[in-house]
């Protein structure tokens, strides 16, 4: 029996988390699809929603790891899966929401039948790049495999070494594993994309990273720091995190590294989100035509 979601995606500060709280609030339960805020201790860059937000709409797979931690596309979709089903029991609609397009996709369409990486594999990956470094693995992706080369960032450290170990393991191309197109059968999903014009857009990131140093993100890097946070934790690879690693920047620097790298990753996001189906594409300032969706769609519950 297909079951009943909304999936809630856009780039980064188009303005996902006040429409949850404008429009789902009511019968709606948020799964987390964002791969920063299943961290503990990864709020301020990640713009994890606030505690109060938290307790208004419930929210899950928040808070659910340590930054040090692995957490994979396969381990989100299972778990989503179950989430998801624990809210249907309970009389709520799943909303899934976030900005990690992979999850998105994969949760969607079901995982990839890419080959899991055993521990021998990703020793020897990991001390071929400790070896060489990274430059040197990203120009090995480019002579493997020149399509996930072409799709993957030179600074995504974890991409490029998943499609390394796939590469080792089964002689084959990450790429070249089938991409399922389509919706799995056991989902009824009503899919709302955000979208802003790009100088409004980067005008928001801006503002977004602006405010993120105001509350403190600073002394959210320095405790991380104190905790061991280095650059070999998965957690510390984000956006807004890993800028502060980089020797001999100011902070002024620092801030515009991190405002130009949000606004790559938000054109990334979007082309990435632009390649799905069926989706209703709004402005965040649109509420009256999303509400409009809902109740057309029966999947209003205010």
């Amino acid at each position: 029996m297909s079951r009943k979601i909304v999936l809630l995606f856009g780039p980064t500060a188009v303005g996902k988390t006040a429409m949850t709280l404008s429009l789902f609030s009511k019968g709606y339960e948020i799964v987390n699809a964002d791969s920063v805020q299943v961290y503990r201790g990864l709020d301020i860059a990640s713009a994890k929603p606030s505690k109060e937000i938290q307790h208004i709409i419930p929210h899950h797979l928040i808070d659910i790891l340590e930054p040090y931690e692995q957490f994979t596309v396969g381990a989100f979709c299972s778990l989503a899966d179950k989430v998801s089903d624990e809210i249907l029991c309970r009389g709520n609609i799943p909303l899934i929401t976030g900005g990690t397009a992979y999850y998105f996709r994969q949760f969607l369409y079901g995982v990839a039948s890419t080959p899991t990486s055993d521990s021998e594999t990703r020793e020897r990956v990991r001390k071929e790049i400790e070896e060489h470094g990274k430059p040197w693995a990203y120009e090995k992706l480019k002579e493997v495999d020149p399509v996930s080369y072409g799709r993957i960032n030179q600074n995504d450290i974890y991409r490029i070494s998943r499609a390394l170990e796939v590469f080792y393991q089964s002689g084959r191309p990450l790429s070249s594993f089938e991409v399922k197109k389509d919706v799995r059968e056991d989902l009824q999903p009503l899919i709302i994309g955000l979208a802003l014009d790009k100088p409004i857009l980067d005008k928001r990131i801006e503002e977004r990273v602006d405010a993120m140093f105001k509350e403190g993100l600073l002394d959210e890097i320095e405790r991380l720091k104190s905790e061991g946070a280095d650059l070999s934790w998965p957690g510390m690879q984000a956006i807004g995190y890993k800028e502060f690693f980089i020797p001999n920047l100011t902070l002024d620097e620092i801030r515009e590294k991190i405002i130009i790298a949000t606004r790559q990753y938000a054109k990334r996001q979007m082309t990435f989100f632009r390649s799905f189906k069926n989706v209703n594409w709004f402005s965040p300032n649109d509420e009256d035509g999303i509400k409009e969706l809902l109740i057309r769609e029966g999947y209003d519950r205010l």
